[in-house]
């Protein structure tokens, strides 16, 4: 039998619908429907190392917050895996990311099926059906926006934890008024601490300062 496949997708239905048409295709499949990474990687280091078909989006841990299938390819990679990411996400960006972590290739959740399969007995082979120049270009993509936010995230720390405030209700929609309201101020304070905003963030104007906050906090 050819080397395992494990899919890792926390939608149950999905995931048993391509694991049950891909064991018809004879591959020996798995499935595993949780995002958490410990699930994921008990179930990877009980198989021999095989393909991958690793889903970005995993839904949300107890707190709430997004999993992202990115920090899984690392430790798959490390283990021998040769990762294939699936996503109907438009965000290159978090692609890139994942084929600069080690990812072979990334195939659209919406391909068909023949086109998947084509992609897991490459990969099976030691192949990829991305073009380099594809790959090439996303990973550059991913690396920029990195770095963006690094220095967006830099800005954001030159503020106080008053100014950090005053901005995270701005980008809540409030105005002026409504922030020394909350904070119980003058409106001349909070006019103050806006304009400090504005010079340590480097932009001439709120709307700016608030597009920049919600860019590095992705809010």
């Amino acid at each position: 039998m050819s080397a395992p496949v494990l899919i890792v997708d926390d939608h149950e239905l999905v995931g048993t619908s391509l694991l049950l048409s891909l064991r018809a295709e004879g591959l020996d499949a798995h499935l595993v429907s949780r995002g958490d990474a410990d699930d994921v990687l008990s179930v990877a280091s009980r198989l021999a190392p095989g393909v991958a078909l690793l889903y970005l989006d995993l839904g949300r841990d107890e707190l709430g917050r997004l999993l992202d299938g990115t920090r899984l390819v690392g430790p798959l990679t490390g283990a021998g895996w040769k990762v294939i990411i699936l996503s109907g996400s438009s965000d290159h960006g978090r692609i890139g990311a994942a084929l600069d972590a080690g990812a072979l290739a990334w195939v659209p959740k919406n391909a068909p099926l023949p086109a998947l399969l084509m992609a897991v007995r490459a990969a099976q082979n030691g192949r990829s059906l991305m073009a380099p120049e594809r790959r090439d270009q996303l990973i550059a993509m991913a690396r920029r926006l990195t770095a963006e936010r690094a220095a967006l995230t830099d800005k954001l720390a030159r503020l106080s934890r008053r100014e950090r405030e005053v901005l995270a209700l701005l980008a809540q929609g409030r105005r002026a008024q409504a922030v020394a309201d909350h904070f119980v101020v003058s409106l001349a304070t909070v006019r103050t601490q806006i304009r400090a905003v504005l010079a340590k963030l480097e932009v001439s104007s709120q709307l700016e300062a608030v597009a920049l906050y919600r860019k590095a906090t992705g809010r």
